[in-house]
């Protein structure tokens, strides 16, 4: 008996960074509120393996997986919209694809034959789309191609989908194709000629989109719908609507209102069921119309990129929702806490100090976490946060005017954070962080342990420095406990202060786990201590 195996591919033309996550995401969403086995691809065609190494000001934040993959923030839109985990077959890069038929060709597995990118890159990257279903056991795989048709760099990609719509049977694959249709100023006109242009580009690769959806910051009027159509040869029900919206979470019932799931499942001859969601418009209704609002603080390094912390802003908004409750962020860069001093830090109602790499803007971060010790303000560390929070308790509190990690100073006489002993003499930088999921036991009696209702949790992780277990029993006695503990009892995984309202600092990251119809415990939790404050 023939697996169920379908794919569908959205492109994009014009400009980067119209949505096109967002809108893979929000398939993803629609498909399986009607009961459709799906899982979602993300395939990016630069030249690095994952991630990891690119600068937040280039890409946005590194969202990682629970296997443990430094990936594209899209995955983290994915996991969201799908309220699902995903992993390794689910992201795909063109470092990925090269370093594998690099190696094969290296043993020599293709047998003296000369390695071209047809047709063996294009096997690659085939087989890697295949597998995102196979090792998801899904029956349909929702694919984003990144960057825009014309890039160099996404031809391979393009010749393979090409090659599937060959080889396989016509109603196993749809391509959809998500194009700008702008406003020109001086007239108020929407112009159709960029969208035109990018389907040109995407037939002259030989693929013949299914669908157009028109991102457009006005309704699309039924006379541009026809005039799509006719030039980009779709039909007219097949040219889809994709307004500017308040909030990322409407689009799938935007979709959902022009039918775009509807007619992709009859695309694909797959019997449409009844679609269910309720739960979303519940979270939305929420969303929208909060009874009361909250101001919180992130300190951080990147605060002028708001995607440099996506996940965390997505965690604040589910949990806030989740509450009745408008978290309005307050973003203030460590830097400016360093050179103005605490007094940037009033009129909020809460402290979040989020991860980071690097020295820069490390005393201001240490200054928030200590005035939030002081001041009794609701605090939640997130990794780095956690590490800056002992950096602060332990020069205040303890005396040790000197104390540092050893990532910022390698000679402080009180390195309250460390390297482990077997991460010492790494030097690569990617993929050598301890990274992905790891279980914690947390402590009796303990706020973090009341968040969750639960004695052993696991979380995902993304850093290489710890905090030194020389000093758990010094911490211990003054009153900083440790509230997690990795099973063996060798890591510290939370923190937090004895006395003090809510003050929990955590070496994982708890916001890549939050979904708007699951809010994370902590960030709840959190949020509930600065609503009472």
């Amino acid at each position: 008996m023939k697996t169920l195996a379908k794919y569908v591919f959205v492109t994009g033309g014009v400009v980067s960074g119209l949505g096109k996550g967002v809108v893979t995401a929000s398939l993803g969403c629609l498909l399986r509120a009607r009961g459709v086995s799906v899982t979602l691809q993300k395939i990016d065609p630069y030249l690095n393996v994952d991630a990891g190494t690119i600068n937040p000001y280039e890409h946005g934040e590194v969202f990682v997986t629970k296997d443990g993959l430094e990936t594209d923030l899209d995955i983290g839109h994915y996991e969201r919209f799908l309220n699902q985990d995903l992993g390794r077959p689910n992201y795909l890069t063109t470092g990925q694809v090269y370093w594998s038929v690099i190696q094969r060709e290296r043993r020599g597995d293709y047998l003296g034959r000369t390695v071209q990118v047809i047709p063996h890159v294009t096997e690659e990257i085939k087989a890697r789309i295949r597998g995102a279903l196979e090792a998801t056991g899904s029956e349909l795989v929702v694919v984003e191609v990144g960057g825009t048709v014309g890039d160099i760099e996404g031809l391979p990609y393009l010749e393979a989908i090409r090659q599937m719509r060959d080889e396989l049977p016509r109603e196993d694959v749809a391509v959809i194709h998500l194009a700008y249709v702008p406003i020109l100023s001086t007239t108020g006109e929407l112009k159709t000629k960029p969208t035109q242009h990018s389907v040109k580009e995407l037939r002259a690769a030989g693929i013949q989109p299914d669908f157009i959806v028109a991102r457009c910051p006005l309704p699309l009027p039924d006379s541009l719908r026809k005039k799509i159509a006719l030039f980009c040869d779709v039909p007219v029900d097949h040219v889809i609507e994709d307004r500017d919206l308040p909030s990322i979470y409407e689009v799938p019932i935007c979709l959902s209102g022009e039918e775009l799931d509807l007619k992709l499942l009859r695309r694909l001859e797959l019997a449409p069921k009844e679609s269910d969601l309720a739960a979303w418009q519940d979270f939305l209704r929420r969303l929208k119309n909060p009874e009361r609002s909250v101001r919180i603080a992130i300190v951080g390094k990147y605060v002028e990129l708001h995607d440099a912390y996506l996940s965390l802003v997505e965690a604040l908004r589910h949990a806030g929702a989740a509450l009745g409750a408008h978290v309005e962020i307050q973003w203030i860069p460590a830097e400016r806490v360093e050179k103005e001093g605490e007094d940037v830090l009033r009129n909020v109602q809460g402290i979040i100090v989020p991860g980071g790499f690097g020295e820069r803007g490390i005393e201001g971060k240490v200054k928030a976490a200590d005035y939030a010790r002081r001041k009794g303000t609701p605090f939640l560390g997130i990794c780095l946060g956690l590490q800056v929070a002992a950096i602060a308790f332990a020069r205040a509190v303890l005396g040790r005017k000197n104390a540092n990690s050893t990532e910022f100073d390698p000679h402080t006489p009180d390195p309250v954070i460390d390297l482990l002993p077997e991460q010492s003499r790494i030097r690569e930088k990617g993929g050598t962080m301890r990274l992905g999921e790891y279980p914690a036991d947390l402590a009796e009696g303990s706020k973090i342990r009341a968040a969750y209702g639960m004695a052993r949790i696991y979380e995902r992780h993304r850093h290489r420095y710890e905090f030194n277990p020389q000093y758990v029993d010094l911490f211990s006695r003054a009153g900083f406990i440790p509230s997690a503990l990795s099973p063996d009892g060798k890591l510290v995984e939370a923190l937090e202060l004895r006395d003090h309202p809510w003050y929990v600092a955590v070496q994982f990251h708890p916001e890549f786990r939050s979904r708007p119809l699951q809010p994370h415990p902590l960030f709840l939790a959190f949020l509930q201590a600065c609503l009472s404050s």
